[in-house]
């Protein structure tokens, strides 16, 4: 007897909960119920469709995987990025501090410069009052991210289905690539802003070198250093702006980055989550292959016992009239589906018969010839060298095969000879 075919198992494999109670019971009927052609042609139909939507299924899941290894390799060089614009602005930093230094030094040396210290504590005053609205701009933005955070929150509780989630997915790799793309061009900017300010940092040196230079040649040219002190000054407060610039574009850009972390580690939530639905649509279709199974085994004593009571007769169309019932026998090792003596033209015969739900000529099931003869072997083997008639007992049979089995001296019944 021969169990429904392994290639079968795995179109069945992709049915969900649902498809797969409906394909149960369905199989219930069929056993209780005798199956035509037509109706099993089409149930294969169906099983063969839903085998290539796990299909599908599969490479879309790969796709996921590839762009967020994609994407993992972009945000690593990023932030080597940020690593190298932290130490520039750390090297500004020290720069800066020197230049204080060397400013302190000449205003000791000259008393007429009070006045432009004054200037320059009026303009931090200034920068005081502007880095207050910078910090109460960062809290109005603070307070924007926590509820964009809550909003993100109650977005992610209307996802319910894996196949959307899934769509939901892709959409987002492809818009969080975008924002990646942004954030590059916005820390290219960066990098551009901080060689400007480099340069306007050499210009700055260089008035100062100036200034101490003309203040040790002769104090007549006092007037002139307060002039260039002013130039000084000028400079000294377009750097500042631009140092204001430039922190207002690194908290820009330490936001987006932050966001952007976020983001990563919303996507391996999700990653994880559907890893976890996989594992448990793996188990499910482990039972579903064992329920199957048990399926096919009672489905095929059900078709082989409809065949022990339609056979008789059936047989007696080719001159085999039965000495005795047919039986299902082990004979030397071989299982034998149909065995029983018979009658024809006065002769005894042993008929040797096997089951086949669908005899076509595919690889697999062009075996059945094969194993007829095995279980003819094992009966000559235990009965001598007897005149043996083989039998196949099927639902459905292509036309080349029955030429085979003709051309073999096999007679094949097909169920809707009943």
């Amino acid at each position: 007897m021969q169990a429904i075919p392994l290639n079968l198992y795995e179109e069945l494999e992709g049915l969900d909960p649902k498809i797969k109670s409906v394909f149960l019971k369905l199989f219930e009927y069929l056993i209780k119920e005798r199956v035509t052609k037509d109706d099993f042609q089409r149930l294969t139909e169906k099983v063969e469709k839903l085998a290539d939507i796990v299909a599908e299924l599969a490479v879309a899941q790969k796709r996921t995987e590839e762009e967020l290894k994609s994407l993992s390799k972009t945000v690593a060089e990023l932030v080597e990025a940020q690593k190298k614009t932290d130490e520039e602005l750390k090297k500004q930093s020290n720069t800066m501090a020197e230049l204080s230094k060397t400013v302190s030094e000449l205003s000791k040396t000259v008393a007429e410069l009070a006045e432009a210290q004054k200037r320059t504590d009026q303009k931090v005053a200034e920068l005081a009052e502007a880095q207050k609205r910078t910090d109460q701009r960062l809290a109005e933005l603070a307070e924007a991210q926590k509820r964009t955070e809550e909003e993100l929150k109650a977005l992610s509780k209307t996802v319910a289905e894996l196949a959307e989630a899934q769509k939901r997915t892709e959409e987002e790799l492809k818009a969080l690539s975008k924002t990646v793309a942004e954030l590059a061009e916005a820390q290219k900017r960066t990098d551009q802003r901080l060689a400007e300010l480099a340069e306007a940092q050499k210009r700055t040196e260089q008035k100062v070198s100036e200034l101490a230079e003309a203040q040790k040649r002769t104090d007549q040219r006092v007037a002139e250093l307060a002039e260039a002190q002013k130039r000084t000054d000028q400079k000294v407060a377009e750097l500042a702006e631009a140092q204001k610039r430039t922190e207002q574009k690194v908290a820009e850009l330490a936001e987006a980055q932050k966001r952007t972390d976020q983001r990563v580690a919303e996507l391996a939530e999700a990653q994880r989550r559907t890893e976890e639905e996989v594992r448990t649509l793996a188990q499910e279709l482990k039972r579903t292959r064992q329920d199957l199974g048990g399926l096919s085994l009672s489905f095929s004593y059900a078709f082989e016992n409809e065949a022990y009571r339609m056979l008789p007769q059936i047989l007696k169309r080719y001159g085999l009239e039965l000495e005795a019932k047919l039986i299902r026998k082990e004979v030397a090792g071989e299982e034998i589906n149909f065995f029983a003596t018979a009658k024809r033209n006065g002769e005894t015969v042993y008929i040797v018969g096997e089951t086949k739900l669908r005899l076509d000529d595919t690889k697999k099931r062009d075996d059945v010839f094969k194993q007829l003869e095995k279980k003819i072997s094992a009966v000559k083997k235990v009965y001598g060298d007897v005149q043996i008639v083989p039998l196949i007992v099927t639902h459905f049979a292509k036309e080349s095969m029955l030429k085979k089995a003709k051309e073999r001296g096999i007679i094949v019944v097909q169920s809707y000879e009943w």
